[in-house]
């Protein structure tokens, strides 16, 4: 019995499709809900992001598999692989903020009388 290829195909596109929408959502949504929303996307063991990694990962192994039978480049492995390696580490960068981002998600502040003041941004990065 051939392998139905179409189904997988489809549903790659209809997961595109469905985090359209939700980008779409999440632009109009309330900061407390929103911020929920993000915190779910960024779980890296539930969420989006952890199954993108997953898949990319999958992706990896198996262009390892073609590149070692010469169907394809191993340069198409090799950047299946680091790219894995990159969004695994986005997850562990974002990791450390999963609390606050749950935390804030769950505990709408109040609207107070006067407005917090705005936090410098200052970049931070560590690898």
């Amino acid at each position: 019995m051939p392998h139905p290829a179409p189904y997988p195909v489809r549903l790659a596109d209809e997961i595109t499709r469905q985090l359209g929408q939700l980008a779409d959502h999440l632009a109009q949504l309330p900061a407390h809900e929103a911020m929920r929303t993000i915190a779910r996307v960024l779980d890296p063991d539930d969420g989006v992001l952890g199954g993108v990694n997953h898949v990319v990962a999958t992706g990896s192994m198996f262009a390892k598999v073609q590149a070692e039978r010469g169907v394809l480049p191993a340069e198409v492995w090799l950047a299946l692989g680091r790219a894995s390696n990159e969004l695994n580490d986005i997850a562990l960068d974002l990791d450390e903020h999963r609390e606050t981002l749950r935390h804030v998600s769950t505990h709408p502040t109040p609207t107070a009388a006067k407005p917090p003041a705005p936090a410098p941004l200052v970049v931070r990065r560590r690898r």
